[in-house]
């Protein structure tokens, strides 16, 4: 409930609130690079607010949970920027987008669930209502390896 709060400060404090997009994160796989006895399937929620382009530019914040890799729950807040790749013709049409993204986030195995910062780059690939993110995390520790992490985006509202 926190991180929905702290997404809806963040959405409060940003300019030109009044135009943009909703969307419901739909949390779902992870493929472990280099093998290992790991949850792949990382369900879960969250929300994410594009803001109104700027040019290519796109601002967002967004806010999620899913079960990790361990098989424990694990939330983050963020906030980033992705620059959007045009495909056609069609402003509903195919894109690309990419973008990084900065968050807050929490987990069982790491700082008994304090927050902790990361940093980490996406893209994506979309249609209409509909985007798929693909973000690498690099192996910074033994413990945590490295992985390819999947994200469903669903448009649920625009804001004119």
């Amino acid at each position: 409930m926190r991180f929905i709060i702290i997404l809806a400060v963040l959405f409060a404090v940003q300019t030109n609130v009044n135009a943009g997009e909703l969307h419901v994160v739909l949390n779902g796989k992870a493929i472990h690079l280099d093998g290992g006895d790991y949850n792949e399937e990382n369900w879960g929620l969250g929300l994410e607010y594009d803001f109104a382009p700027k040019g290519s530019w796109i601002k967002f914040v967004n806010a999620s949970w899913f079960k990790d890799s361990n098989y424990n729950t694990s939330k983050y807040i963020g906030a980033g920027i992705k620059r959007r790749f045009r495909l056609d013709n069609n402003e509903d049409g195919w894109f690309f987008d990419a973008g990084g993204i900065a968050f807050l986030m929490t987990r069982k195995d790491h700082n008994d669930n304090d927050p902790f910062p990361g940093v980490l780059p996406f893209v994506a690939v979309g249609t209409g209502p509909v985007t798929m993110n693909l973000t690498y995390i690099p192996s910074v520790s033994p413990k945590y390896k490295e992985l390819l992490y999947f994200q469903f985006l669903v448009r649920v509202k625009t804001f004119e």
